[in-house]
């Protein structure tokens, strides 16, 4: 009899000390949560900066600078672009990485940013899937082999012939060493069996306006950055590099009709925060940036330029960041693609 009341006594007092100890938890996270909360019923409270990584005038700067004018007008808060253009997005991205977690500084990165990790593996300067807080996918869109239109070609299949009768005299830019555009020339060059020399800028726009003045002779860029030069005749579009002809340009052929088997690259822009960010802020951000991503001016605007809007969760664009990191290694894997190339 004593035994079983000294047990039961144990007993009671173990529940008791649960108790105690599991309303001390809560007592200590409870401020944690309500701080979160409190952030994110003031956020913002004081201009935000998004930093674009690539030089003004590219596609990521417009589609930035329109998510940044309409997140301004929805909060009445500037949000003040910053361009820092330099290794291919990395210079951008890393001060994202090193800055507060509070909201006030976010990225706008594409896929080349998924492709950098791979190509500089442990010189890369942060983790692009452990240093940021994923906030939304904004696009995805085809990119478009343009050339100066005094190149004697009107096809791929004549791009690809040129090619072959002057090994490595042809040349093609892109925004930076490793990036998307970079990789879109090394595996057309790859498939198509010919030599190109590779000839990397600080950003689309000047290696975009080089390739109108004839100083190189094509690039992969996005329609969103070649449309207006493309409608005045001053670049010349040959194919799409998506599986499917684009809606806003259906009578280009993909790259797969054009004669190259196997090519298909599509690109995308996105919203990140730095690691650590209060996840009610990251909800807030996300939540405006869906709606803003799908006004019907907006969707208008990005349809007409060959994107798509996509508008996904933080959680999916987590997996989405990750799936292109995955592709992206294999692909430099098989095609044996190096940062100095």
């Amino acid at each position: 009899m004593q035994r079983r009341a000294h047990h039961r006594a144990t007993g009671i007092q173990r529940r008791e000390f649960l108790k105690t100890a599991l309303g001390i938890a809560g007592v200590a996270i409870a401020p944690r949560l309500f701080a979160q909360a409190d952030a994110a019923a003031d956020y913002p409270s004081r201009p935000i900066r998004l930093i674009i990584p690539f030089a003004a005038g590219g596609g990521t700067d417009i589609v930035g600078r329109t998510i940044a004018q309409r997140l301004s007008d929805a909060w009445k808060q500037p949000v003040v672009v910053d361009n820092r253009a330099g290794g291919n997005g990395t210079i951008g991205a890393s001060a994202v990485a090193q800055s507060a977690p509070d909201g006030y500084t976010l990225a706008m990165i594409t896929a080349s940013h998924s492709v950098n990790v791979t190509l500089q593996g442990t010189k890369h300067p942060y983790d692009l899937l452990k240093d940021f807080a994923p906030v939304s996918q904004v696009t995805t869109q085809p990119y478009v082999l343009v050339v100066n239109p005094g190149l004697p070609v009107k096809s791929v299949g004549d791009l690809i012939a040129l090619a072959k009768s002057k090994p490595g005299k042809l040349t093609y830019g892109s925004s930076g060493i490793g990036g998307t555009s970079h990789l879109a020339g090394a595996l057309f060059c790859s498939l198509a069996e010919i030599e190109m020399t590779h000839v990397p800028y600080r950003g689309g726009e000047p290696a975009m306006m080089d390739v109108m003045t004839g100083q190189i002779d094509m690039l992969f860029s996005t329609r969103l950055q070649s449309r207006a030069l493309v409608e005045a005749g001053k670049l010349r579009p040959l194919a799409v590099t998506t599986a499917a002809r684009s809606p806003a340009m259906p009578e280009l052929p993909t790259m797969k009709e054009a004669g190259v088997p196997g090519y298909e690259i599509a690109g995308w822009y996105g919203v990140l925060a730095p690691a650590a960010t209060p996840a009610a802020i990251v909800t807030k951000l996300n939540r405006e940036i869906v709606r803003i991503v799908h006004l019907p001016e907006v969707t208008e605007k990005m349809a007409a330029d060959g994107s798509e809007p996509v508008g996904s969760t933080p959680a999916q664009f987590a997996a989405h960041i990750k799936s292109e990191v995955d592709k992206w290694r294999e692909l430099i894997r098989k095609t044996g693609i190096r940062t100095e190339s």
